[in-house]
């Protein structure tokens, strides 16, 4: 624990976001963030071997594809009692609910009309129904109604995967770090088609302002073009593309489940302020401010949580929400570290 608590950084990938932890006292400890590549999950496994900190008498818990894909490895190199994987679907929303009643000031929206500005908003877990959003590689849409009551009510396979995946074809980048920042760079108005383009301007009957896209990379059929976009202009094109089609199917699912709160999470969001801001300003446009964006500081890391609250139920007796149950367990020796991988 020395070693994850006198570092901030592990080996290429391996980061722990400091702005996160927080003392949870139902924990009897404080909650550290510990993020990595899931393709280095081999030099994640070297560094927990040559720091000692995991021992052979110790179990490890834990959700997620790649939890599946790694099961044998991570059972062999490190040689350990036991693997347990528990449920990504059910992990997350433990997870969510868990922070939600243990973490100060966890939910926010974007204030308009820049977005630029983080405006706390309460809500709780038993606050349902409301719209979960979950963004990884692909994306999973969850309506909940209660701690334990949610269901699958779409997706789509347009997620985070397709941004790294067009961005590495169309601009070379070798990481998804890489790609955000080239996004961050570029303007996607010189390779979108907009309204303007065709319309010469606002498109007043349907209230769709020149600025609107009418194409994503529609600008790309023609060859004068192509030659000025920049590499950083397809890379944000590719990103928005991607929010967009994410921000209006989740719209389109609440207006069929009538939910007005929308909580989107998934590493697609660590530090993409892009996205965070095109989701809001969907949300806010097509629904005429009546269906709210919101997003969560521990956006990445649920499923995690959810996976530790569920360890720590079957080792001890059940631990619940403060607010639902005065039940508690046993409080570890150390402050527990939550290890998440990403793409």
């Amino acid at each position: 624990m020395d070693y994850l608590l006198s570092n901030n950084q592990y080996g290429e990938t391996g980061l722990r976001d400091t702005c996160l932890d927080y003392h949870c006292p139902l924990l009897g400890g404080s909650l550290h963030f510990v993020k990595f590549q899931t393709r280095r999950i081999e030099n994640f496994i070297r560094i927990l071997h040559d720091n000692k900190l995991i021992c052979s008498r110790e179990s490890i818990f834990a959700t997620g594809g790649g939890a599946h894909k790694y099961e044998k490895l991570i059972a062999s190199e490190l040689k350990i009692a036991s693997y347990t994987i528990h449920d990504e679907m059910k992990s997350l929303m433990k997870g969510i609910h868990f922070i939600f009643n243990t973490a100060p000031n966890e939910c926010y929206s974007l204030a308009s009309p820049d977005y630029e500005t983080r405006v706390s908003y309460q809500i709780h877990a038993s606050n349902g129904p409301y719209l979960v959003v979950n963004i990884g590689s692909g994306v999973s849409i969850l309506r909940v109604d209660g701690e334990d009551n949610f269901t699958r009510v779409g997706g789509t396979s347009v997620g985070g995967g397709t941004f790294f995946g067009l961005c590495s074809v169309l601009t070379g980048c070798q990481s998804y770090s890489e790609g955000m920042k080239l996004a961050a760079q570029g303007n996607n108005y010189n390779v979108d088609m907009l309204v303007s383009d065709i319309y010469g301007g606002d498109y007043k009957q349907f209230n769709l302002p020149g600025t609107a896209i009418a194409s994503s990379f529609g600008k790309m059929i023609r060859p004068e073009s192509r030659q000025q976009a920049s590499k950083a202009d397809l890379a944000r094109s590719a990103l928005v593309t991607v929010t967009n089609n994410i921000g209006s199917i989740a719209h389109l699912h609440a207006r069929l489940e009538k939910i007005d709160k929308v909580i989107f999470v998934g590493n697609f969001l660590t530090g993409n302020q892009i996205s965070q801001k095109a989701l809001s300003y969907a949300m806010d446009f097509w629904s005429k401010n009546n269906i709210k964006a919101l997003f969560l500081q521990h956006e990445g890391y649920f499923g995690c949580v959810g996976s530790l609250i569920s360890s720590l139920n079957e080792v001890s007796s059940p631990l619940s929400s403060p607010s639902t149950s005065s039940s508690t367990i046993s409080p570890p020796s150390t402050s527990p570290s939550v290890p998440s991988s990403s793409t």
